[in-house]
């Protein structure tokens, strides 16, 4: 795979930057070229099929023929709402014909249904098979990661291949850091998503509910996908913790800003800096900054003498 279609979709470029920076740092380690679709729109995430379903496939069947147009066979949509609702119409316009004919009708462009959506985790576990493995020289021994799918990356008939009650997706490559996997029973509850700002305290218990077996599983840290349950998880956290609900300052990541440490790309590259609960301590237990590296290598040369 010399190169792949790439659609950041708008999370990608405000609050899920940090998803954007460390997909881009691994896809470049592992001399992958992300060909982003020219001109691509909004895909709908949460919203459009709360308010119009014509405007709900006409918004991914855009995104959808721009790709094939361009010539791009997969395309890859990190975002799991951009995921879901691409691969998602491609499953409905399989399904139906007319479906396909209208949606050609009001967007204006032709799409056969050959363009291949790729999730994140499907995207990164292929990149492990062809090389990226053998890529990360810093193993993270002795962190303890809790691996949460949320419902986008678990649930969908023809969308997700997981198992939609004990996925497994992240694992491999997680287990590949050097890390640890804690078992625990919250890997596919749902954080709120969209009801973010519409249901807030909906969303902060579901959040904090996550976040307490996390805390009780052992876990360090929580790993994600999406940048929905990562801003719910990790904004939202902030307010749990000031409303008296829990204690928890559990930094939620990106699976690609895990591989990202493991590979030793700097934390600023992989956006760990930009968090609301602080990456950076958890970050520096394997990337240690210049300062204190050097304090340790002293240490280490004074107990030799």
């Amino acid at each position: 795979m010399n190169s792949i279609g790439y659609y950041p979709g708008c999370s990608l470029s405000g609050g899920g930057i940090e998803l954007d920076l460390s997909i881009r740092g691994l896809a470049q380690l592992a001399e992958v070229e992300l060909r982003e679709i020219d001109d691509w729109n909004c895909c709908g995430a949460t919203a459009a099929h709360n308010l119009d379903h014509n405007l709900a496939i006409a918004l991914p069947y855009r995104i959808l023929a721009l790709a094939e147009k361009q010539g791009l066979g997969e395309v890859l949509a990190p975002c799991a709402a951009c995921f879901s609702r691409l691969k998602g119409t491609n499953v409905r316009l399989e399904r139906s014909g007319d479906l396909k004919a209208k949606m050609q009708t009001i967007v204006d462009l032709p799409y056969s249904g050959s363009v291949k959506i790729l999730s994140i985790t499907e995207f990164l576990n292929r990149l492990m098979e062809l090389g990226l493995a053998d890529k990360l020289p810093k193993k993270l021994t002795g962190l303890k990661v809790a691996p949460y799918y949320g419902c986008l990356l678990s649930r969908g008939e023809d969308i997700v291949s997981d198992d939609a009650e004990s996925p497994s997706a992240m694992e491999a490559a997680l287990r590949a850091t050097g890390a640890e996997v804690v078992d625990w029973n919250f890997a596919t509850e749902c954080c709120g998503g969209g009801f973010s700002m519409s249901l807030t305290d909906a969303v902060l218990d579901l959040s904090n509910a996550i976040l307490a077996d996390a805390k009780a599983a052992g876990a360090d840290c929580i790993v994600t996908g999406c940048p929905m349950c990562h801003s719910n998880l990790d904004m939202r956290q902030l307010k749990i913790q000031s409303s008296g609900m829990g204690q928890y300052d559990m930094p939620v990541l990106y699976l690609s800003e895990v591989l990202g440490l493991a590979a030793g790309m700097g934390c600023d590259q992989l956006g760990l800096n930009r968090h609301f609960i602080p990456a950076m301590a958890l970050a520096h237990r394997f990337d240690p900054p210049p300062q204190a590296a050097e304090t340790a290598e002293a240490v280490s040369d004074q107990r030799s003498n």
